[in-house]
């Protein structure tokens, strides 16, 4: 009776100690997946005449992808967050948590070309229309952090400019693209530069 009892109480503990193993591996599993933090609608450059609206944090990629990142950026483990206007201004963040952080390196990196070959891939595939890119430089913040502008514009109708933040804290890579009608000099870089470095730092709090 003392054996068969010493065996149950054996048997219970080693249950016990797997549930928590389970309970402990299936929580670092939610860790890693868990939405990383996002821009609020005040945090996006101020527009002189009408305020932001946030949509919710919304697990994988936009319907419709940021302009210039069609194709780059990855669905899984990714969540994103549109803003809007009562005019013309709008903006999406798009966050990914990579595999790694050398994953998320390679993937800022990818980012980064894609928005710098931007204009040029524009205007290949656009007879008649005109475009220029411009490189704002990096930010110190976390990993690190870049800013850059591209216009577009063909002939009859309004000119475009998108300002982009990309930028990475450990595994996890944020992109956020603003635009509106206008072109390079009606973009607020320097707002935008403390928009991003708050996208960056709001990653993982």
């Amino acid at each position: 009776m003392f054996r068969r009892t010493r065996t149950l109480r054996t048997a219970a503990t080693a249950l016990a100690a797997a549930a928590t193993a389970l309970v402990l591996a299936t929580s670092t599993a939610t860790a890693a997946v868990t939405a990383p933090g996002f821009l609020a609608g005040a945090d996006l450059p101020p527009h002189p005449s009408s305020p932001w609206y946030a949509g919710q944090v919304t697990k994988g990629l936009p319907e419709t992808a940021p302009f210039c990142l069609d194709g780059a950026l990855p669905a899984a483990n990714s969540w994103h967050r549109t803003f809007g206007t009562d005019v013309d201004a709008g903006a999406v963040q798009v966050s990914v948590r990579a595999a790694s952080p050398a994953a998320a390196t390679k993937l800022a990196g990818a980012l980064e070309r894609k928005v710098a070959a931007c204009a040029a891939d524009w205007l290949r595939t656009t007879p008649g229309g005109t475009a220029s890119w411009q490189d704002y430089g990096t930010l110190p913040v976390e990993e690190g952090a870049h800013v850059y502008g591209v216009h577009t514009s063909i002939p009859e109708s309004e000119p475009g400019v998108h300002l982009f933040g990309i930028g990475r804290d450990g595994s996890t890579v944020t992109v956020v693209q603003w635009g509106q009608m206008g072109d390079l000099s009606h973009a607020p870089v320097a707002a935008f530069k403390k928009t991003t470095t708050k996208a960056v730092n709001k990653l993982n709090p």
